[in-house]
């Protein structure tokens, strides 16, 4: 199938069956995590794989009682970085210099000059870029798993810094942001299975723009018509 079949399959599965993934499935669908984009190369985040039953249980009370997290194969905690460091900006650099065979210091102006940036802006903004960019590996986990026709469930409805404390994550200067459980629908018990997936058409979501347009848009905001919407 191709991506865009994989992704009209996938939906928010409400309810799972507790069957589990093969070993196979979750390793690939991890391998598209890692290699997700980031920026400048940093990935300031890692992803956290639970399927103990008895954390589950525990995470579960901290996410309103969602039964996808007990229900399912394998729980995806993302926790990014809760700042930029020298330290740890270096130590990426440094990592990805000696897997390509060139020396430390190639790579001295460019991480002063992201040292330099993102210091200004303050541990609040370095923590919320740093989110950011793990959702951009989320969005490479759930994709994957569609395209492995294993189940997932974007879930942002947790307590994260319960989940925080839970998995001591603030020990280790991580801050979790969004929760994927991994597994197999229970179609006969999920009232979204069979619902009709919708999607904003795309001459509404999709805008093409010239320098002229841009400068309009600045005179006078744009309005969003949803009739194409509701005739749909």
């Amino acid at each position: 199938m191709s991506l865009l079949e994989d992704l009209q399959w996938r939906y928010a599965t409400k309810k799972m069956n507790g069957a589990k993934i093969p070993p196979e499935k979750l390793d690939y669908i991890l391998e598209a995590t890692r290699m997700a984009p980031s920026s400048s190369g940093l990935q300031p985040y890692k992803v956290i794989v639970i399927s103990d039953p008895a954390l589950l249980e525990k995470i579960k009370g901290i996410a309103y009682n969602q039964t996808q997290i007990t229900d399912c194969s394998h729980l995806l905690v993302f926790a990014a970085w809760d700042s930029y460091s020298g330290e740890r900006v270096t130590q990426v650099f440094n990592y990805m210099m000696d897997e390509r065979g060139l020396p430390h210091s190639n790579m001295d102006a460019y991480k002063q000059t992201i040292l330099g940036l993102y210091e200004t802006k303050g541990t609040e903004w370095q923590a919320h870029h740093a989110a950011k960019q793990s959702y951009i590996a989320f969005a490479m986990a759930i994709a994957a798993a569609a395209e492995q026709k294993v189940d997932a469930t974007p879930i942002e409805g947790f307590l994260p810094e319960k989940l925080d404390e839970l998995l001591n994550l603030r020990d280790s200067g991580y801050h979790s942001t969004v929760l994927l459980p991994l597994g197999y629908r229970e179609a006969g018990q999920d009232w979204l299975v069979n619902m009709k997936k919708v999607r904003m058409p795309k001459e509404l979501f999709v805008t093409e723009m010239t320098l002229a347009d841009a400068a309009d848009n600045q005179e006078a905001p744009m309005e969003m018509n949803l009739d194409a919407f509701t005739q749909k």
